[in-house]
């Protein structure tokens, strides 16, 4: 059951793998937790009086039997609680205690209207003098208690009354059933004063509020009653009569119950925060969820400091220069995150060098539970890269982010900056957003099969525009040798010509060969395949290693044919270029004999007057550039085969962006649905085109105005865009507007230039609105480039406290907002979200820790400055805010701490 895991810490690091301080940082003080209570556990003595059927023969055996099951079951706090009687407690009380649970001391009254109240006390039944001290309680409000189940001389509001006056706290008992049921027992007047009862606190219910089948119950329990309407109704806890371990395994015998330390004034302070503070086992449970433990320092300005952290919210305060920010920032140094702003850089490198120093050790311990609990230590030192270290103490090769992703942190006035830029904004939506890994890795693909397209494209449209510039020429060369044909000469020449046709045939040859020797050159850098990741070591531990050891064998095999592969191919390719070799050196012996003839020839034809070289010249040009015609016509067809390919990848690279921006609009009305009446979103497609104009920027002079018209069009489809582009000038007036001269500037480029414009990945902008409007009026939506600082960051603020499992840690937060919204948007969210969580804010707003119920709240103090100086934190403010000296620490030194206790009273009635 859940319950069993909710206070156990995992303790999957030994000793031997923590340093002693961090050891001793896990056993400081870390807040408030939820405790497992069951508050209505009777003792064997009730049921012998009121003949209660037990298969245990003995008090003893009851006893063990009890309190082994609480033990099981997760059960940390009890009350035993016998109708107005406190020794038969005894032995039980005295049993829980030494097998580690807390145990009330109290017991049950029944008011002399015949309402039943569970009454706890921090008082010890085991000691002499707090059981006197009982006893005289019982005595006031019960002269005759010697019936089994006696009834009191006080009603119920002179009951409650008379409890509070002791310190004491009362809980009315099974509220809605037939045996001593406020709502059941009472009418009228009677009930609606007893209900509305400042010291009524809390009732017990078998289930939950909406489980109840009496509407009328229904509606008092949930406050909305308005005859018995409060300021704040009791709390509502599970708490039914424990009378054996079959009793205490029903979720209806115990709750969840959030306190620091436990006592009465714990209690009290649950039960006017039911919100924050009560869980029924019927309730939605949190998903365990990443968290820091703690954090250590070896030197620096923290030298020797620990801190414990809580799993909820977790509240710095102290004096400026007690080195709250540089808790901060030293979390995010040993994480190795980079700050999102400018501002924010500089600010976390000077922490870096003047406060933490070099030298300086930062050691975080964090907790996983995806895809199954791990505990790491990341350790940094300044100024190294950080380390970190699985629960053996080994180091592994992964980097912080991989063990604990997606924390966030930023530092004072990030928020701000971050308010302002329009592509972070949109990277808080893709928080919302579950992409699927096989999709990311499509797109990185694509990107490079559209590289690898437009990059074989534009080789081959720059080598048929060199084929078919040298192939002007040709028509020209062919008919100045059909003059020469004309003049006898071809004949006379015909085995010269035969001879360079000859010759071309060995280059044509060599060029038919190369690839091939291409070929080769590659398949000798891959063989023989690398197998090491087969290898019985590197197989070891995993299940199936054996049978994975066969596909090493069949590697190696593998290897083994491709190797002869190898060697027969460039035996095979040694043999060719002999043969040739061969064949060219015959070639040559052979040709000797028309080599002479045609010298012969020349110097009979210069003796005619006739240039016989210029003939043989021409056919050698003529027979270098006839092949170019039927090259040139296999690289169109090249050409056409990759633009049909490239049309394929632009049509999947479309859809894949269109997904994209589906999902992140999805987001955005997830968002504004989750943030109802406090901010809405939008995104717009390729919203952000600064990518594209600097592509266009590439081509020079003044393009502003396209620009402008390019910023103003709605729809901007790129792939469309780039065919205008190349249809020219008058097509991108028609479409788009520009100006005559930016139209052929743009007209004029590259065919590259446009390709890369077809691949741009345009940004999704997102608008954020806030509404302005006070609480309770109607909404005054403003956009964000339209708000203040202030109200830019709570806007911000309210995206980021949404839907995400990581930890969000924040430097004084309120340094940027506006404080209205702090507790009227802010705090409320924050209360919800910490349930599933961990949060850790620094302030000087009283606000923040007092009305978001900070389970963990740490005071910092320092003595000296930055460089010299040294912070501290005394363990007596390590606590929440049920903690007296707590409390007068935020009134102390808190900007608006007695009005935050104000406000609080306020709302939640202390």
């Amino acid at each position: 059951m859940w319950r069993k895991r909710t206070h156990n810490k995992m303790n999957m690091l030994s000793d031997a793998t923590m340093s002693e301080q961090m050891q001793a940082a896990l056993k400081l003080p870390n807040g408030a937790r939820f405790y497992c209570c069951a508050l209505q556990v009777n003792p064997f003595a009730y049921l012998a009086r009121h003949g209660k059927q037990t298969p245990y023969q003995s008090e003893e055996e009851y006893n063990n039997a009890i309190t082994d099951a609480c033990v099981e079951e997760g059960i940390e706090v009890i009350a035993v609680t016998d109708h107005y009687r406190v020794k038969e407690s005894k032995s039980l009380t005295r049993l829980a205690r030494d097998k580690g649970i807390y145990v009330f001391s109290g017991f049950e009254a029944v008011a002399k209207d015949g309402v039943h109240f569970i009454c706890l006390f921090d008082l010890d039944v085991l000691d002499e003098d707090d059981e006197k001290k009982l006893e005289r309680s019982i005595g006031k409000l019960i002269q005759q208690k010697d019936q089994d189940s006696p009834i009191g001389d006080l009603d119920s509001v002179e009951l409650l009354e008379e409890v509070r006056k002791w310190g004491a706290i009362c809980i009315a008992a099974h509220a809605t059933s037939q045996t001593g049921g406020l709502l059941k027992t009472l009418s009228g007047q009677t009930r609606i004063q007893v209900w509305k009862s400042e010291n009524l606190l809390a009732c017990s219910l078998r289930g939950r509020i909406e489980d109840e089948q009496n509407e009328g119950f229904k509606q008092i329990l949930a406050n909305k009653n308005s005859q018995h309407k409060r300021l704040h109704a009791p709390a509502v806890i599970n708490a039914t009569d424990v009378s054996s371990p079959e009793n205490i395994k029903k979720e209806k015998a115990s709750c969840l119950i959030k306190m620091s330390s436990i006592s009465v004034e714990a209690l009290r302070q649950a039960f006017l925060d039911p919100g924050s503070r009560i869980r029924l086992h019927s309730d939605e449970q949190p998903e365990p969820h990443a968290e820091l433990l703690a954090i250590t320092w070896e030197g620096g300005f923290l030298r020797d400091t620990s801190i414990h952290f809580n799993s909820n919210l977790n509240v710095l305060v102290g004096g400026r220069g007690t080195g709250k920010s540089t808790v901060i920032e030293s979390i995010r140094y040993a994480l190795a995150l980079d700050p999102l702003g400018e501002e924010a850089r500089k600010a976390h490198e000077g922490v870096v060098q003047r406060v933490l120093q070099a030298g300086t050790k930062v050691s975080l311990l964090a907790q996983s539970h995806k895809p199954s609990p791990q505990r790491y230590v990341i350790e940094r030192s300044v100024p190294n890269p950080p380390v970190v270290k699985d629960e053996k103490g080994e180091v592994l090769s992964l980097s912080p982010s991989e063990i604990i992703s997606g924390i966030e942190i930023f530092g004072q006035h990030e928020i701000s900056e971050l308010a302002g830029n329009k592509g972070q904004l949109t990277q808080l939506l893709k928080r919302f957003i579950d992409y699927e890994p096989v999709l990311l890795e499509r797109k990185a693909k694509l990107q490079i099969e559209l590289e690898k397209s437009r990059s074989r494209i534009v080789t081959l449209q720059r080598e048929i525009a060199a084929f078919e510039e040298r192939l002007v020429a040709l028509p020209n060369l062919e008919e100045t040798q059909r003059r020469f044909k004309q003049a006898g000469l071809e004949e006379r020449l015909k085995e010269k010509s035969a001879l360079v046709r000859e010759q071309r045939l060995f280059l044509d040859i060599e060029e038919c060969i190369e690839p091939v020797q291409a070929i080769y050159s590659e398949l000798s850098e891959e063989v023989p395949i690398d197998t090491a990741f087969t290898s019985t070591k590197a197989l070891k531990g995993l299940p199936n290693a054996n049978l994975l050891e066969n596909v090493g064998k069949a590697l190696k095999a593998l290897n083994t044919r491709l190797g002869k592969v190898k060697d027969d191919y460039g035996q095979a390719l040694e043999e060719v270029d002999l043969a040739i070799e061969n064949i060219k050196s015959q070639w040559k012996i052979e040709s000797k004999a028309i080599e002479e003839t045609y010298e012969k020839l020349l110097r009979e034809l210069q003796e005619s007057k006739v240039d016989g070289a210029e003939f043989i010249q021409l056919r050698e040009q003529i027979e270098r550039l006839r092949p170019l015609k039927d090259k040139t016509e296999k690289l169109r067809q090249d050409l056409n085969a990759y633009k049909r390919r490239r049309l394929g990848l632009l049509a999947e690279w479309s859809d894949l962006q269109a997904n994209d921006f589906r999902k992140i609009d999805d987001a955005a009305k997830l968002v504004s649905k989750k943030l109802k009446d406090r901010v809405r979103v939008k995104v717009q497609m390729a919203g952000n085109r600064e990518p594209l104009y600097d592509l266009l920027r590439e081509l020079g002079g003044n393009l502003s105005a396209a620009i402008e018209r390019l910023q103003n069009t709605t729809h901007l489809s790129l792939p469309e865009f780039a065919e205008r582009c190349q249809e020219g000038k008058e097509a991108l007036m028609e479409h788009y507007g520009f100006p005559p001269r930016s139209a052929e500037r743009i007209a004029s480029g590259d065919p590259d230039l446009f390709m890369r414009i077809e691949e741009l990945d345009l940004p999704v902008t997102t608008q954020i609105e806030l509404n302005a409007a006070a609480e309770g009026s109607d909404p005054i939506w403003q956009k964000l480039d339209d708000l203040s600082t202030g109200q830019k960051a709570t806007a911000v603020l309210l995206l980021l406290l949404l839907d995400s499992e990581t930890p969000l840690i924040i430097d004084q937060p309120e340094d940027d907002l506006d404080n209205r919204f702090i507790t009227e948007g802010i705090l409320p969210t924050m209360r919800n979200a910490k349930r599933q969580r961990q949060f850790v804010f620094s302030t000087h707003n009283a606000n923040i820790p007092v009305l978001g119920d900070a389970e963990l709240i740490l005071g910092l103090d320092a003595s000296g400055g930055a460089a010299e100086g040294k912070a501290r934190i005394d363990s007596e403010h390590m606590s929440s805010i049920d903690s007296r000296p707590i409390q007068e620490l935020v009134e102390d030194i808190l900007e608006g701490g007695k009005a935050a206790f104000e406000m609080r009273r306020s709302k939640y009635g202390f």
